[in-house]
């Protein structure tokens, strides 16, 4: 099975008016398999947080905190140990990182082309990364930042460092303030998971593989079978999720992009004609960034062999 996980949420223990009772009623109507609180720079809400999701026991929660620097915002979505970021080196930033993930902390570049001076300063990520081994995902869709000027060009840099060969995850984040902040239609995290096995636990093996879709509801599937691939559509059921007429499956390696209709469902392509990386994504019909519905985890050659 997958799970969906929400992964960026703020309440009024930082700049958030909902409150921690109303985020966890939020998450368990909308369905969410597991979410994760991450007020800027406090972990206060965490016990107020375990307290009411014993009343929630369909729904799993992951306590972590945003880093809200200067430099740039760090999501850390399981960080229950909080680690203090005063000397943070915007020219070596893994050394917090490393710090956190030595605690068992999850760590993600948030929203890395926000808009930054003179709107929002460190909104925008300025930090220089030179050792990504300890950085678990780039967030490539922040649902409150712009499609075009702001999500686009995070896809594009998780792309690159993707067909370089560094190996980090996609994730996507709510990154929700308020009550009325609309979850239907936008793209969440899915992972595999089984039933009643444990979310967070779920999400750091995902994330140690690459092993994450970002999606609006419908995920692209692919197995190795034999000397081919097969792609696959499965409808995660989200809320607010509408199908589309006709899909679009997309492979994105160093030489290019392909397109191949997949509105049938499935699609089996020769290993022998992929890439050493390929990065598929799925569209709703015709190739354009509005009809983005699911970026999936790459393939990469080396991982399919015997």
């Amino acid at each position: 099975m997958f799970k969906r996980y929400e992964l960026h949420n703020h309440t009024s223990e930082s700049d958030g008016p909902i409150s921690c009772r109303e985020l966890v009623e939020r998450m368990a109507a909308d369905g969410v398999d597991c979410f994760a609180i991450t007020d800027h720079n406090t972990i206060s809400g965490h016990y107020m947080i375990r307290e009411l999701m014993k009343q929630y026991p369909a729904v799993a929660c992951a306590y972590g905190m945003e880093y809200t620097t200067y430099f740039g915002h760090i999501v850390c979505p399981v960080l229950e140990t909080y680690v203090p970021w005063d000397s943070i080196d915007r020219h070596k930033p893994e050394r917090l990182f490393e710090v956190c993930k030595a605690v068992g902390g999850i760590v993600g570049i948030a929203h890395p082309f926000a808009y930054g001076e003179p709107f929002a300063k460190g909104c925008r990520f300025e930090m220089e990364i030179q050792d990504f081994s300890c950085v678990d995902y780039v967030e490539i869709i922040n649902n409150s930042e712009p499609l075009h000027q702001v999500n686009s060009p995070a896809i594009r840099w998780w792309e690159e460092l993707v067909l370089k060969g560094i190996h980090v995850s996609a994730c996507a984040g709510m990154d929700l303030h308020k009550v009325t902040d609309c979850m239907a239609g936008k793209f969440a995290t899915y992972a595999e998971g089984t039933a009643g096995g444990d979310a967070v636990a779920e999400l750091h093996d995902a994330l140690a593989v690459q092993r994450t879709w970002v999606s609006k509801g419908m995920l692209l599937l692919w197995y190795k079978d034999g000397e081919r691939i097969r792609f696959t559509l499965y409808d995660a059921k989200k809320p607010g999720f509408i199908p589309s007429e006709t899909y679009t499956l997309t492979l994105k390696s160093r030489e290019g992009v392909r397109e191949f209709d997949i509105t049938g469902g499935t699609l089996t392509l020769p290993l022998s004609e992929l890439a050493d990386v390929e990065i598929p994504k799925l569209y709703g019909g015709e190739v354009v960034l509005e009809n983005l519905i699911c970026v999936s985890p790459a393939i990469r050659k080396e991982r399919l062999r015997p």
